[in-house]
């Protein structure tokens, strides 16, 4: 009998074990040909913009040029700016952001989640949402600039009015979308409103408020950035404003390679949030595929 019994297990896990190799296998190909695809991407278009401006197709005064980028990220790096350490604007530009994406998620959550649950809210802030939302940012800028002068404080409101809007319309939206028969049965078994908002409401709305902070955060360093050209004493928007009116080409694209990391960094760290905050959710098929 137990012969019988452990050989078709046996043979089972002898199928298993080949295919889930041949799966890490297939799973390591795809990423080694995704960064090769980048790898390509990035040297075509970094040796080309060199070369073309090596041959004089393109002006480097005008465009800058890959290797001079390069020696002024050193040379930030190394010897600073006119405005003090090139690691301080970075930090300032950085503080100004996240405290901008902190209280814009939470304030753009908070009022999502409550005029989606209301209709009365909604009917009656709906309008001025949307008014608020039709002024450009760059004016409410200078708004922030001329009542609480040039410091952090109005690079952090604008920063937090970007990401306000993107997350209060995808919390807004995702309340909408909750299963009313979900809703009907929390009620009928005597859950409270908040037990309601926390256990039902809230997480079937993280999808779509976790989506809205992956493009959240690169709105609150615009902001930020916005906010410094408008007027600022140190940050990375300052430094771009001053490389632009010293027709410093290089400087200008050296900022933004060290922005664009910090925005990629950003990013990363969103998803390692959004895996554990969206772990207990069954993967979509497109995830299930790319497994």
């Amino acid at each position: 009998m137990s012969t019988t019994s452990t050989a078709p297990a046996s043979a089972t896990g002898g199928k298993q074990a080949p295919a889930a190799a041949a799966a890490k296998r297939a799973a390591r190909r795809r990423v080694a040909r995704v960064w090769a695809g980048r790898i390509g991407i990035a040297a075509l278009v970094i040796g080309g913009w060199q070369a073309f401006t090596t041959w004089g197709i393109v002006d480097p005064f005008f465009f800058g040029q890959p290797s001079g980028i390069w020696k002024r990220l050193i040379d930030l790096f190394q010897n600073g700016t006119e405005f003090g350490s090139f690691y301080t604007n970075i930090w300032t530009t950085i503080q100004e952001a996240l405290i901008g994406f902190a209280v814009g998620a939470v304030t753009g959550v908070v009022f999502g989640v409550a005029l989606g649950q209301s209709r009365y809210l909604s009917d009656v802030l709906g309008p001025y949402i949307k008014m608020v939302n039709a002024i450009p940012r760059i004016v409410l800028g200078s708004i922030f600039i001329v009542a609480f002068g040039i410091g952090v404080t109005p690079k952090i409101l604008l920063a937090a009015v970007l990401v306000f809007f993107i997350v209060f319309f995808n919390a807004f939206q995702g309340v909408r979308e909750v299963d009313r028969n979900i809703l009907a049965n929390a009620r009928v078994l005597g859950a409270s409103q908040m037990q309601i908002i926390r256990h039902v409401i809230v997480p079937s709305a993280l999808t779509w408020i976790i989506a809205s902070l992956h493009s959240a955060f690169g709105f609150a360093i615009v902001g930020a950035l916005v906010g410094e050209v408008l007027g600022a004493q140190s940050g990375l928007g300052l430094v771009i404003k001053t490389a632009q009116n010293n027709f410093d080409p290089n400087g200008v694209f050296a900022t933004m390679l060290v922005i664009a990391v910090i925005v990629l960094g950003a990013e990363w760290l969103i998803g390692k949030l959004e895996h554990r905050l969206l772990a207990w959710r069954p993967p979509a098929p497109s995830e299930a595929n790319s497994l």
